[in-house]
């Protein structure tokens, strides 16, 4: 299956995983305060969660792209929130922020370039 672009479908059903893998990051994070609900850490690596599910199920092309990245950037600020090493939050935020964006030009592109005339 090859490579597509998001669909009202593809993004409930993105939407949906994250939350319940919010949920559950959440549950944990009652006991492993690194986890708590609104830690940078939690919420990207539920949206990670979400995007590599999304990408299993629907092939979103910039999923494919920014689960990875969210799970980078889950992991790191998890890692600086069990202050395993400092990171500059802004630094990692823009560097999510420009992926990210990169990540949804090429689908909009890709996109613009498979549909058929």
């Amino acid at each position: 299956m090859k490579a597509c672009c998001s669909s009202p479908a593809s993004i409930r059903y993105w939407l949906i995983v994250s939350i319940l893998a919010w949920g559950l990051l959440s549950l944990i994070g009652i006991y492993w305060r690194s986890l708590r609900p609104e830690s940078a850490s939690t919420i990207l690596l539920a949206v990670a969660i979400g995007c590599f599910a999304n990408w299993h199920k629907n092939r979103t092309l910039h999923c494919g792209i920014t689960g990875p990245v969210f799970l980078l950037g889950g992991a790191t600020f998890l890692l600086a929130n069990m202050q395993i090493f400092h990171v500059n939050v802004h630094f990692v935020w823009s560097l999510i922020a420009i992926a990210a964006a990169i990540a949804f030009i090429l689908e909009c592109w890709w996109g613009s370039r498979s549909v058929p005339s």
